[in-house]
């Protein structure tokens, strides 16, 4: 018997954890501080047939983390930003296979010296956007090679389009206005720079979704060191006026971190905001969502692209950012624990750009859950 572990079982979460509950021979235990979510985590895996098991516990606790993650042959990590490096430290220590799609602000790979001391597998990033966006990126890179440009554009949105916001969050609150403020790297004639959140915006039109507006955001990455590109940068879509609105309320000091006194008692703003933007921000039962991603590279006038366009399955009610987020994440697992990723350390999903094994077989495997990758070669 496997045993698997998900720490965090929120949108995320749940589906990797009910998605390897498929797998013949596998035994899942979600883990959450919060019973609610784990409520709906096992409502979710008996829409979808399967059973797992469910335990509150407080992810942000490492020694609860390091006995966990003592006692599975394979731990996947849905939690929030913040917990994402602790916890990545504490199982890399543990010797534990880990895949995990945190987004944690910290540089992942400074801990591969640690996996390797204590022969853990790590694979870190491996959603859609970080994720898939990593691997295909080295993957058209090396097609390229010598490789002179690389963009990804992503991003998430309701289908149908409400004003003022036009957009609600298909994971972590906190993460999501994470884009908005933290700094992007991008690499511009070979050198890594620093813009801020939410500038150069650009029109792209999309096949059944229309123009959407690109910002830049931190989702580079890894990419930025790991790529010999001298040009590369990633940006997050959204309906166009958004950006202006985000941008207003950053300024503003709405998103701030740093507490202000009101009438003798101090508040956070971003806590403030959070507690009243993200009950507007949440998707109602059956809303039908969208994931739109683009990645190219260009290089002696050929463009080779990669496409995918999902949304919600409503027959089982997970939305398209929970699919194209868990999916890549559960296959990972399962290479974790049938071998097939074998090599000790912490790595980022473009490390298995050469790996033609890991490629196909994540996107068979994503195409039988109807998520569906199209790669295109043209001349520019």
């Amino acid at each position: 018997m496997t045993k698997v572990i998900t720490l965090g079982a929120g949108m995320v979460g749940s589906l990797i954890a009910a998605d390897l509950a498929k797998e013949p021979g596998f035994e899942v235990l979600a883990v959450d501080r919060s019973a609610e979510s784990l409520a709906k985590a096992e409502a979710l895996a008996g829409r979808l047939g399967v059973r797992i098991r469910t335990t509150t516990a407080d992810c942000s606790d490492q020694a609860t983390i390091a006995k966990l993650a003592g006692e599975a042959d394979v731990v996947c990590g849905a939690l929030a930003s913040h917990l994402g490096r602790d916890a990545l430290e504490t199982i890399a220590k543990s010797g534990s296979a880990y895949v995990d799609i945190s987004f944690m602000p910290e540089d992942a790979l400074e801990l591969d010296a640690l996996a390797k001391e204590h022969g853990a597998r790590c694979v870190v990033d491996m959603g859609v956007a970080p994720g898939m966006s990593n691997l295909l990126a080295g993957v058209v890179a090396r097609e390229l090679a010598p490789c002179e440009l690389l963009r990804i554009f992503v991003g998430g949105l309701p289908k149908e389009r409400f004003k003022p916001y036009e957009y609600k969050a298909g994971f972590a609150p906190a993460d999501v206005i994470e884009e908005y403020t933290r700094p992007a790297r991008l690499v511009v004639d070979g050198k890594t720079v620093i813009r801020e959140a939410l500038t150069e915006p650009e029109p792209i039109a999309f096949p059944g979704v229309g123009t959407l507006e690109a910002f830049n955001t931190d989702g580079l990455r890894s990419l930025a060191d790991t790529l010999d590109v001298p040009d590369m940068a990633e940006k997050t879509l959204r309906y166009p006026g958004h950006i202006d609105l985000m941008r207003a309320m950053r300024d503003t000091g709405l998103f701030s971190k740093e507490p202000v006194e009101v009438n003798g008692v101090s508040v956070v703003p971003l806590e403030l905001t959070s507690k009243l933007l993200f009950p507007l921000w949440t998707y109602e039962e059956g809303e039908a969502d969208l994931t739109v991603m683009r990645i190219f590279g260009e290089a002696r006038g050929q463009r080779v692209q990669w496409d995918v366009y999902d949304e919600l399955d409503p027959s089982v009610n997970t939305t398209s950012m929970a699919r194209t987020t868990a999916f890549p994440a559960a296959i990972v697992a399962r290479m974790l624990a049938d071998g097939t990723i074998s090599e000790p350390g912490v790595h980022a999903p473009e490390a298995f750009a050469g790996r033609d094994d890991i490629l196909q077989r994540l996107l068979s495997e994503l195409g039988e859950r109807g998520v569906r990758y199209e790669r295109t070669k043209t001349s520019i």
